[in-house]
């Protein structure tokens, strides 16, 4: 009875202008501002052995969580960010470092304000970037708002930059899997499959924030090759609406549900790279979830960060320290998988619901036919 009471107690105070650790999803607790300013103090988390993983053999990563600034000016300022990031991540010898989703100009954009802050791939920020990869010889996953001329027109990607140790641009990777109304107002759909590339000859795969979510994606790059799979996100709690109130449900966290299962699943190591804190827009308030983690490819966690602390995570990522997972050692997951029996989930139709679903097509970076 008294546990019935304290939650209907918290539903009754419930407000969503204050951060706070790890609490639940209906009440965050309003500390004093020594305590929030605590928050924004970058910590350092690692998991590391004394010798630099061997080329090809696997990666030191590190995955920086942060309240970014967001509005007019924030790109200048999370650029200079990157860099002091950048710079600290290779004091501690960090060969892949990776950020949050849109973490160039910010998430919280209106379809204008996504058209004014977009830039080619060849423009400032990511030149920047580059240029700071070379020079730490750092390989980066940096997520920016991409326009770009097609043969449709110019179009507006939610997109990564996949910087290489040596500072080339291997892929601007534009998110093909976006996620509800306003990304879809804001962005065009991508139309190339999320890559694998080499980062000190290590293989790396990349999804974007949603993607992360889905079980044939980490598959997919996992058949291609990856033994990391690094995932970009701007993942929040519950979504204040203009009118004050907040969304029915939060936005899942799935980072020690889904993750681990997809690591162990596929034998990857799987890491997500969320925001902390909170980006408003107007009366809208997004506050994030922070829940960068860092699995292993048995689903072992090695490292997550604080649910409201800006974070940069290290890891080591070497997939021969790890063992089999099944005593038998010439069967595993995926050697013994039969594609013949699969053609299901490439359909253009599936029975999950009545009357089943047909899935919309994409062309020109438009979704069509959506039910």
């Amino acid at each position: 009875m008294k546990l019935v009471i304290a939650i209907l107690s918290c539903l009754a105070v419930c407000t969503s202008a204050f951060a706070g650790p790890p609490a639940p999803d209906c009440c965050t607790p309003a500390y004093n501002q020594t305590v929030l300013d605590s928050y924004r103090k970058l910590m350092v988390q690692s998991s590391v052995y004394g010798d630099l993983p061997a080329a090809g053999k696997g990666i030191r990563l590190g995955i920086y969580q942060v309240q970014a600034d967001y509005g007019p000016g924030a790109t200048s300022k999370n650029m200079d960010r990157l860099e002091k990031a950048a710079r600290l991540a290779k004091q501690h010898n960090v060969q892949l470092l990776a950020f949050p989703e849109l973490y160039v100009p910010g998430y919280t954009l209106s379809p204008n304000e996504a058209k004014k802050v977009a830039e080619f791939a060849a423009g400032p920020s990511i030149t920047r970037a580059r240029k700071i990869a070379k020079e730490l010889k750092m390989a980066m996953l940096v997520p920016y708002a991409e326009k770009a001329e097609t043969e449709a027109g110019l179009r507006y990607y939610d997109s990564i930059a996949v910087i290489n140790e040596n500072g080339e641009l291997v892929a601007s990777y534009r998110k093909p899997h976006l996620y509800g109304q306003q990304e879809r107002d804001n962005w065009s759909f991508g139309d190339k499959p999320p890559p694998v590339f080499k980062a000190f000859g290590f293989p790396v795969g990349v999804l974007n924030c949603y993607e992360n979510e889905f079980p044939e994606l980490v598959r997919l790059l996992a058949l291609n090759g990856a033994k990391l799979v690094v995932g970009p996100t701007a993942a929040d709690c519950y979504y204040t609406l203009p009118n004050g109130q907040r969304s029915a449900v939060p936005y899942p966290d799935v980072s020690t549900v889904l993750f681990p299962a997809n690591a162990y699943a596929n034998n990857v190591f799987f890491a997500y790279a969320n925001r902390a804190g909170y980006e408003k827009r107007g009366g809208d308030e997004w506050h994030y979830r922070g829940n960068s983690i860092i699995i292993g490819p048995h689903g072992d966690i090695i490292q997550a960060a604080g649910h409201q602390q800006d974070t940069l995570l290290i890891a080591d990522c070497i997939p021969e320290y790890y063992g089999m997972t099944h005593p038998a050692p010439k069967y595993n997951y995926l050697k013994d998988r039969r594609p013949g029996m699969y053609k299901t989930l490439t359909a253009p139709k599936a029975d999950f619901m009545p009357g089943g679903w047909t899935y919309p097509t994409y062309k020109d970076g438009k979704e069509i036919g959506r039910q």
